[in-house]
């Protein structure tokens, strides 16, 4: 795959010039089809910097006043969050998020600090760019509802990068707070559902603190707090029973949330296409749905749990591979579930709950055929347990869930997984970006990570390099580990800056090696960094060839 290379428009003037840093955009939103001026947050010296997306439906033009754009979003434009570039012949940003919405966003307008004087929403659903611009700045929203009607509201901060943990406040029309929310369980964004009483006017509050935590405990704020707050009346969808779809395979899944009416009494089938074994994660659009909702994506059938199975009697027997949704619920309650097992047979058990939001903790045991635990597993992704098991003989075991703080209820649910795990791989690139002067070598370091007793080899090399660079394949070590790859630029190599790819190679083919998003962050004594973004990771890799010195002298044209 070659990415084309994309012109440097200089302006007609000598300048020296450094990579520009994007870091948001205000707003963060663009209506399909539209033209839209933007301000890009960063440092941009000097001025003017292109951008580029990673669709040819969005196209920007630098205006004259610095750090203002012109987006055009073509009608055919994907829907959804896009990744953007800033760049010169410097070098470029890391990428950054610019989301395409099929309606319009509703325009924060400021002052609205005061919940005396809110700004006014009325049409339902709405979608809000909004941004905290001081510290101390809370942002304040009316609202009208009838009695019995549910509101809610839910806030995209964290999931977009933007250096704040925002928190949600419901008052009512004298400032007394009614609801509140401050972590979704899922991430740092805030989501809030409440029923009115009674009839009247409400005032829905956006505030939030640094992230990274400082040591400091006050209300942030500033030019990048950039957020997306949407304001929910109608049909909402918090989860799907059961919590995955089958990879090929139709799905019936009956959906959760508030305002659903006759949507929650009949399920949604899902027919799931082909998706790549990486792929472990789908976004779904449901019709009459105001929101998407995200589902797993597992190799087998999706179960649903049938109590009673807290016994060693009243177990099912699962046949692998598959998964299970379940409940802890009451308190104490221990879910139980049979399987057959060969000897020396490799299992992988997996149970997702808190990273999907729920309050729940769970553990998991593997026990004998007379109830004698083997294994028992906790806290291994984050607070969900994982453990790939091999069988000491022949039979049927059980495998038992339960919740480390003796809780449940309805809302303690998770998704059991039962697989059995195929070698596999991965592989990461330590940056996005890539710098490279003419006549010079710079090295890239890839980690590759095999699992599940992968030996085969695999070859990593580069794809779509321009004309006058280049790199030669490199076999990744026989066990997880670092490789090294050299790009190498002619003296007379042409100028470039554009996408390529770093890819690995061998008996599966060929696929892509990720940067993770998810891994920016600062450090601040601990280290931070996202569990969660809109777009979690990318394979395109921007490489700049530029000219050598330590500054780049555009020329005069």
């Amino acid at each position: 795959m070659r990415f084309p290379c994309l012109a440097l428009a200089v302006g007609g003037l000598f300048a020296t010039a450094a990579a520009p840093n994007l870091e948001h955009f205000f707003p963060v939103t663009v209506q399909v089809g539209t033209t839209n001026h933007l301000l890009a947050l960063g440092a941009f010296d000097p001025w003017p910097v292109q951008l580029t997306a990673d669709s040819p439906g969005i196209l920007f033009t630098a205006e004259t006043n610095k750090a203002k754009f012109t987006a055009v979003v073509s009608p055919e434009t994907p829907l959804g969050p896009h990744l953007i570039w800033a760049f010169n012949e410097a070098g470029a940003s890391s990428p950054r998020f610019l989301i395409v919405t099929p309606e319009a966003a509703v325009a924060e307008v400021e002052p609205n600090d005061d919940f005396r004087k809110p700004q006014w929403i009325t049409n339902f659903p709405a979608h809000v760019n909004g941004r905290l611009e001081k510290n101390g700045d809370v942002d304040c929203f009316g609202v009208t509802l009838t009695a019995g009607q549910t509101l809610v509201a839910a806030v995209e901060a964290y999931t977009l990068m933007t250096g704040v943990d925002a928190l949600l406040r419901l008052t009512d029309s004298r400032g007394l707070q009614l609801a509140w929310n401050h972590d979704d369980g899922r991430t740092l964004d805030p989501l809030l559902a409440w029923t009115a009483p009674v009839a009247g006017t409400y005032i829905v509050q956006v505030m939030g603190f640094i992230y990274p935590a400082g040591s400091d405990v006050r209300l942030h704020g500033s030019e990048k707090t950039v957020y997306r707050l949407h304001l929910h009346t109608g049909p909402y969808v918090h989860h799907t029973v059961p919590l995955g779809i089958q990879r090929q395979a139709r799905t019936a899944l009956h959906l959760v949330g508030w305002n659903l009416g006759a949507l929650a009494d009949h399920p949604f089938d899902y027919d799931a296409p082909a998706l790549s074994a990486e792929e472990t994660t789908q976004r779904l659009m449901i019709p009459g749905v105001e929101n998407s909702v995200n589902v797993l994506v597992g190799e087998g059938p999706e179960l649903v749990e049938i109590e009673p199975n807290d016994a060693l009697t009243n177990a099912p027997v699962l046949l692998i591979p598959c998964a299970v949704t379940g409940v802890i619920d009451p308190a104490n309650d221990r879910d139980r579930y049979a399987f057959d097992a060969r000897k020396d047979e490799r299992l992988l058990f997996s149970v997702q709950s808190a990273a999907l939001g729920f309050p729940l903790d769970p553990w998991l045991e593997i026990q004998d055929p007379a109830g004698k635990t083997l294994v028992t597993v906790d806290d291994t992704n984050g607070a969900d347990p994982e453990v790939t098991w091999t069988s000491p003989s022949e039979g049927r075991f059980q495998v038992v869930i339960g919740n480390r703080f003796h809780r449940g209820g309805p809302d303690h649910r998770y998704r059991l997984s039962v697989l059995r795990p195929s070698p596999e791989f991965r592989a990461t690139v330590a940056a996005p970006t890539l710098t490279l002067q003419q006549g010079t070598t710079t090295e890239v370091k890839l980690t590759v990570t095999r699992n599940h007793g992968h030996t085969n080899q695999v070859i990593a090399a580069f794809k779509g390099l321009p004309e006058g660079v280049s790199a030669a394949p490199m076999e990744a070590p026989e066990k997880s580990g670092d490789l090294t790859l050299k790009l190498i630029a002619a003296t007379n190599a042409p100028l470039f800056s554009g996408r390529v790819q770093a890819v690995v190679r061998g008996d599966f083919g060929e696929r892509p090696a990720w940067f993770e998003l998810v891994t920016a962050g600062e450090n601040n004594g601990v280290p931070q960094g996202f569990k969660e973004l809109v777009i979690p990771r990318t394979d395109q890799l921007w490489l700049t060839i530029a000219r050598p010195g330590t500054n780049t002298v555009l020329e005069k044209k």
